[in-house]
Protein backbone atom coordinates (compact mmCIF):
# COMPACT_ATOMS: atom_id res chain seq x y z
CA UNK A 1 0.00 0.00 0.00
CA UNK A 2 1.47 3.28 -1.04
CA UNK A 3 1.34 6.03 1.56
CA UNK A 4 0.91 8.72 -1.10
CA UNK A 5 -2.53 9.52 -2.49
CA UNK A 6 -2.86 9.98 -6.23
CA UNK A 7 -2.72 13.60 -7.27
CA UNK A 8 -6.40 14.32 -7.76
CA UNK A 9 -6.15 18.05 -7.28
CA UNK A 10 -4.15 20.78 -5.65
CA UNK A 11 -3.68 20.77 -1.89
CA UNK A 12 -5.88 23.11 0.11
CA UNK A 13 -5.50 24.56 3.58
CA UNK A 14 -5.69 21.87 6.25
CA UNK A 15 -9.20 21.18 7.49
CA UNK A 16 -10.81 18.72 9.88
CA UNK A 17 -12.73 15.84 8.40
CA UNK A 18 -14.37 12.59 9.42
CA UNK A 19 -14.22 9.15 7.83
CA UNK A 20 -16.37 6.10 8.51
CA UNK A 21 -14.86 2.62 8.43
CA UNK A 22 -16.83 -0.60 8.14
CA UNK A 23 -16.16 -4.31 7.62
CA UNK A 24 -18.23 -7.47 7.72
CA UNK A 25 -15.94 -10.05 6.07
CA UNK A 26 -12.87 -11.78 7.47
CA UNK A 27 -11.13 -10.38 10.54
CA UNK A 28 -13.23 -7.23 10.83
CA UNK A 29 -11.15 -5.59 13.58
CA UNK A 30 -7.94 -6.23 11.62
CA UNK A 31 -9.47 -4.66 8.51
CA UNK A 32 -10.48 -1.51 10.39
CA UNK A 33 -7.08 -1.25 12.07
CA UNK A 34 -5.23 -1.79 8.77
CA UNK A 35 -7.25 1.03 7.18
CA UNK A 36 -6.62 3.36 10.13
CA UNK A 37 -2.89 2.57 10.04
CA UNK A 38 -2.63 3.23 6.29
CA UNK A 39 -4.54 6.50 6.65
CA UNK A 40 -2.28 7.57 9.52
CA UNK A 41 0.82 7.44 7.31
CA UNK A 42 -0.75 8.96 4.17
CA UNK A 43 0.83 12.10 2.77
CA UNK A 44 -1.38 15.15 3.28
CA UNK A 45 -3.51 13.44 5.90
CA UNK A 46 -3.27 13.00 9.67
CA UNK A 47 -5.57 10.80 11.79
CA UNK A 48 -6.22 12.62 15.06
CA UNK A 49 -8.72 10.34 16.84
CA UNK A 50 -10.70 7.10 16.57
CA UNK A 51 -14.05 6.18 18.04
CA UNK A 52 -14.64 2.87 19.77
CA UNK A 53 -15.69 0.04 17.47
CA UNK A 54 -19.36 -0.89 17.21
CA UNK A 55 -21.07 -4.02 15.95
CA UNK A 56 -24.03 -3.14 13.76
CA UNK A 57 -26.70 -4.86 11.77
CA UNK A 58 -26.72 -4.52 7.98
CA UNK A 59 -28.90 -1.76 6.53
CA UNK A 60 -29.73 -0.90 2.96
CA UNK A 61 -30.40 -3.17 0.01
CA UNK A 62 -28.83 -6.42 1.33
CA UNK A 63 -29.93 -7.41 4.83
CA UNK A 64 -28.96 -11.11 4.68
CA UNK A 65 -25.24 -10.75 5.43
CA UNK A 66 -22.90 -10.81 8.45
CA UNK A 67 -22.91 -8.09 11.11
CA UNK A 68 -20.59 -5.12 10.54
CA UNK A 69 -17.87 -3.68 12.71
CA UNK A 70 -17.80 0.11 12.37
CA UNK A 71 -15.71 3.03 13.64
CA UNK A 72 -15.15 6.66 12.74
CA UNK A 73 -11.89 8.59 12.45
CA UNK A 74 -11.23 12.29 12.86
CA UNK A 75 -8.66 13.54 10.36
CA UNK A 76 -6.81 16.70 9.40
CA UNK A 77 -6.12 16.90 5.68
CA UNK A 78 -4.83 19.20 2.99
CA UNK A 79 -6.19 16.89 0.27
CA UNK A 80 -8.94 18.06 -2.01
CA UNK A 81 -12.13 15.94 -1.83
CA UNK A 82 -11.52 13.97 -5.04
CA UNK A 83 -7.89 13.22 -4.11
CA UNK A 84 -9.04 11.95 -0.71
CA UNK A 85 -11.68 9.78 -2.39
CA UNK A 86 -9.11 8.31 -4.82
CA UNK A 87 -6.87 7.42 -1.88
CA UNK A 88 -9.74 5.85 0.11
CA UNK A 89 -10.88 3.74 -2.87
CA UNK A 90 -7.34 2.56 -3.55
CA UNK A 91 -6.96 1.68 0.13
CA UNK A 92 -10.16 -0.39 -0.04
CA UNK A 93 -8.83 -2.33 -3.06
CA UNK A 94 -5.44 -2.85 -1.40
CA UNK A 95 -7.17 -4.29 1.68
CA UNK A 96 -9.18 -6.78 -0.37
CA UNK A 97 -12.45 -5.09 -1.24
CA UNK A 98 -13.88 -6.52 -4.42
CA UNK A 99 -16.78 -5.05 -6.40
CA UNK A 100 -20.10 -6.52 -5.31
CA UNK A 101 -23.74 -5.50 -5.16
CA UNK A 102 -24.48 -2.12 -3.60
CA UNK A 103 -24.66 -2.41 0.22
CA UNK A 104 -23.39 -6.01 -0.03
CA UNK A 105 -20.77 -7.73 2.14
CA UNK A 106 -17.30 -6.17 2.08
CA UNK A 107 -13.92 -6.59 3.68
CA UNK A 108 -13.54 -2.83 4.14
CA UNK A 109 -15.46 0.34 3.41
CA UNK A 110 -14.01 3.83 3.85
CA UNK A 111 -16.49 6.69 3.47
CA UNK A 112 -15.82 10.42 3.60
CA UNK A 113 -18.48 11.88 5.90
CA UNK A 114 -17.52 15.52 6.40
CA UNK A 115 -14.66 17.77 5.34
CA UNK A 116 -14.60 21.03 7.26
CA UNK A 117 -17.78 23.00 6.53
CA UNK A 118 -17.47 22.08 2.89
CA UNK A 119 -20.34 21.14 0.63
CA UNK A 120 -19.03 19.27 -2.38
CA UNK A 121 -20.67 17.33 -5.17
CA UNK A 122 -19.22 15.47 -8.15
CA UNK A 123 -20.37 12.40 -10.08
CA UNK A 124 -18.47 10.18 -7.59
CA UNK A 125 -18.61 12.05 -4.28
CA UNK A 126 -21.01 14.06 -2.15
CA UNK A 127 -19.90 15.84 1.04
CA UNK A 128 -21.52 15.74 3.53
CA UNK A 129 -22.17 12.06 2.86
CA UNK A 130 -25.70 11.76 1.49
CA UNK A 131 -26.80 9.13 4.05
CA UNK A 132 -24.97 10.55 7.08
CA UNK A 133 -27.96 11.82 9.05
CA UNK A 134 -29.95 8.59 8.46
CA UNK A 135 -27.37 6.02 9.57
CA UNK A 136 -27.22 5.20 13.27
CA UNK A 137 -24.14 3.01 12.67
CA UNK A 138 -22.28 6.15 11.54
CA UNK A 139 -23.83 8.74 13.85
CA UNK A 140 -23.07 6.86 17.09
CA UNK A 141 -19.29 6.57 16.57
CA UNK A 142 -19.10 9.98 14.86
CA UNK A 143 -20.78 11.78 17.76
CA UNK A 144 -18.45 9.99 20.16
CA UNK A 145 -15.65 11.98 18.49
CA UNK A 146 -17.53 15.29 18.66
CA UNK A 147 -20.96 15.41 20.37
CA UNK A 148 -21.58 18.94 19.06
CA UNK A 149 -20.90 18.13 15.40
CA UNK A 150 -23.20 19.78 12.85
CA UNK A 151 -23.69 19.69 9.10
CA UNK A 152 -22.58 22.73 7.06
CA UNK A 153 -26.26 23.78 7.12
CA UNK A 154 -26.05 24.06 10.92
CA UNK A 155 -28.27 21.01 11.54
CA UNK A 156 -26.94 19.21 14.64
CA UNK A 157 -26.11 15.56 14.10
CA UNK A 158 -27.16 14.72 17.69
CA UNK A 159 -30.66 15.89 16.70
CA UNK A 160 -30.56 13.67 13.60
CA UNK A 161 -29.62 10.67 15.77
CA UNK A 162 -32.42 11.43 18.26
CA UNK A 163 -34.94 11.66 15.39
CA UNK A 164 -34.13 8.20 13.99
CA UNK A 165 -36.87 5.64 14.43
CA UNK A 166 -36.39 2.08 15.63
CA UNK A 167 -33.95 -0.29 14.00
CA UNK A 168 -30.29 -0.11 13.05
CA UNK A 169 -29.02 -1.85 16.20
CA UNK A 170 -25.60 -0.53 17.32
CA UNK A 171 -23.65 -2.29 20.09
CA UNK A 172 -20.31 -1.22 21.61
CA UNK A 173 -17.83 -3.89 20.54
CA UNK A 174 -14.33 -2.73 21.42
CA UNK A 175 -11.67 -0.15 22.11
CA UNK A 176 -10.77 2.66 19.71
CA UNK A 177 -8.44 1.83 16.85
CA UNK A 178 -4.76 2.68 17.30
CA UNK A 179 -3.99 5.91 15.41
Amino acid sequence: MSAHPDDGGEAAASRRGYLALGSNLGDRRWQLQAAATALAVAAGLRVTASSHTYETEPVGLVLDQPQFLNACLAIETELEPDALLVFCKRLERDLGRVPTVRHGPRAIDVDILLLGNERYSSPTLTIPHAELSRRRFVLVPLLELDPDLALPSGARLADALAALGPGQRVRLAGEPLSV
